[in-house]
């Protein structure tokens, strides 16, 4: 198991308010149609799908682990991938549940770590700003490598360990903006991309994309960087 009690508890304490787009989620509710399209646009250049159709995930089976509320679960779902969300957060499973109940989606929620799917594989695996969480990243990438099957895809975004990201992850969204509640981070467990990558190879997995998940203040707005990773980005790795 690499969840981590103490962080399971700072989430479950909110749980209740992941669907509230002004709740302590807010960050993840802005940052969400962006870290979709790039979920998207990679999975439609790997399969070969047309990203721009109504369902270009029909026929995919979709992991979502530390899924939450449901936030990335739901938009999967309707673009037609078979989904499956795990969390270690009982409670905001039930959330997940009612919310996907009250827009007819049919999503298989459940409360729970990784070990609860043992010998089951996926064709995309997505672990969204969880490996920062948790106590053991080697084995947690190992986790999801082996839930995947082989050429599938690997999708991650996490917080790389920079000054910068230390100004704006933590000082800046936690105690300026206070856009998420106090503790949410600790910068010591964010994740460099040369970490994360080392990880994903020695799990069997090759990195294909990293891509940088930039705030701009000014139009108070995220964006892609195919450069800037100082502070958030996302990873796509095939599993060989």
């Amino acid at each position: 198991m690499t969840a981590d009690p103490k962080e399971i508890a700072h989430f479950a304490k909110d749980s209740r308010q992941w669907w509230d787009e002004t709740g302590p989620f807010a960050p993840l509710h802005r940052l969400n149609p962006v870290r979709l399209r790039y979920i998207r646009d990679r999975i439609a250049a790997h399969t070969g799908a047309d990203a721009d159709s109504l369902k270009p995930f029909k026929g995919l089976r979709v992991l979502d682990i530390g899924c939450g509320g449901g936030l990335t679960c739901e938009p999967m779902a309707r673009m037609g991938a078979t989904v499956t969300g795990i969390d270690a957060d009982a409670q905001a499973i039930d959330i997940a549940r009612d919310h996907a109940a009250q827009g007819g989606l049919a999503i298989d929620y459940i409360a729970g770590t990784t070990a609860a799917l043992r010998g089951k594989t996926y064709d995309i695996v997505l672990a969204l700003e969880v490996v920062e969480h948790v106590t053991d990243i080697d084995a947690f990438v190992r986790d999801c490598a082996k839930l995947c099957k082989p050429g599938g895809l690997i999708v991650m975004s996490t917080l790389n360990r920079t000054a910068k990201s230390f100004l704006l992850g933590v000082v800046a969204a936690e105690y300026i903006l206070r856009w998420v509640p106090r503790g949410t981070h600790q910068w010591g467990k964010f994740v460099k991309p040369s970490q994360l990558s080392r990880s994903l190879r020695a799990a069997g997995a090759d990195v294909r994309n990293i891509t940088g998940l930039v705030y701009n203040p000014v139009k108070d707005e995220f964006s892609l960087s195919p450069t800037d990773i100082d502070v958030n980005y996302l990873v796509t790795a095939e599993k060989k």
